[in-house]
């Protein structure tokens, strides 16, 4: 098993696809954006798949597929098969806006991808227009519906609240969830970017005494996934909420995870500026061995914790650009 120099076990792989996105959430990417990766720098799905397989011999065993958008990758699929084939990938999920997952659900899902975080801020229309920057709600919602008819079983919502703009559509988003088999997941918005460092996120804490006393909810030791959700559940067990606090109550001791961006570069903290790039490495030819030994040096290179709290504008690239 991979471990860093702090004792903790890597056993989380998260992979950008691209760093294009159809949406300009604000908390994400500045509208008018255009300072994307160049497709010859993007790694090809055989390099993906290479440095997939040697995560995997190293006892790396959940991937997650992400973005910017990464159903906007070409013949995604394919890749998605081909990364669930390889021996020790026992998990393999992926992370959307949604906008796409209507006509791609059911490929997905026969491909071997078994989990979906879907982000969805609001239910209305005009929220997520205000958000997202399109009137792209009845997609989402389509998007959704084809998850559950491909045969997702484990289908979570990602919603980032936003001071002024949808704390009050949290209680709607609870039922809705509710109604139909969901898990909401709230996440505390992070200061990465111009983007981020200008947005007045919500801290989570009085969210979730508010829902613990309105929904009787109660913690929960379920494992869901590999992320850093704490999660909470109803008294009749028909609804799982879960949050992401790295702001009010960081998860920096337990962090298993790096990040593969499509240029092939290994962020170690999605709060710090600690990177080691793979993809010169792997266009000069280097073996599997040379790709493991640079695997294992980049984990020594991951640092403690982040400093969102003590250094928020430390970090200027934007999420998109580290692969959520």
């Amino acid at each position: 098993m991979l471990s860093d120099r702090f004792g903790r076990s890597v056993d989380y792989l998260r992979i950008s696809v691209t760093d294009r996105c159809d949406l300009r959430c604000t908390y994400c990417l500045p509208k008018g954006f255009k300072g994307f990766e160049e497709p010859a720098n993007w790694l090809t799905f055989d390099e993906i798949e290479r440095v997939v397989a040697v995560f995997a011999r190293l006892g790396t065993r959940r991937y997650r597929l992400t973005g910017g958008e990464p159903l906007l990758r070409r013949h995604l699929p394919q890749l998605a098969a081909r990364l669930a084939a390889l021996p020790g990938v026992d998990d393999l999920s992926l992370t959307t806006n949604g906008t796409q997952l209507a006509t791609q659900a059911e490929a997905l899902h026969g491909a071997g991808v078994r989990r979906l975080n879907v982000s969805l801020d609001s239910l209305r229309d005009d929220c997520v227009h205000g958000i997202t920057g399109s009137h792209c709600l009845q997609q989402v919602l389509d998007g959704l519906q084809a998850a559950r008819d491909a045969g997702f079983a484990s289908i979570k919502i990602n919603m980032v609240p936003l001071a002024g703009v949808n704390e009050a559509d949290i209680e709607p988003m609870v039922a809705y969830c509710i109604e139909h088999g969901l898990i909401l997941r709230l996440i505390e918005a992070m200061p990465m970017g111009s983007t981020g460092q200008q947005t007045r996120g919500v801290d989570l804490q009085p969210v979730l005494a508010r829902l613990q006393q309105r929904f009787g909810l109660r913690p929960t030791c379920k494992t869901l996934g590999g992320g850093p959700a704490r999660y909470w559940e109803s008294a009749d067990g028909q609804f799982t909420l879960g949050l992401i606090t790295p702001l009010s109550q960081h998860f920096c001791a337990s962090c298993n995870r790096v990040r593969l961006s499509v240029d092939g570069t290994l962020y170690l903290c999605l709060g710090q500026e600690e990177r080691f790039e793979l993809r010169p490495l792997l266009r000069a030819g280097c073996s599997d061995a040379e790709l493991e030994a640079a695997i294992r040096a980049a984990i020594e290179l991951k640092p403690q914790q982040h400093t969102f709290n003590e250094a928020p504008t430390r970090v200027v690239r934007f999420m998109s650009m580290t692969g959520g």
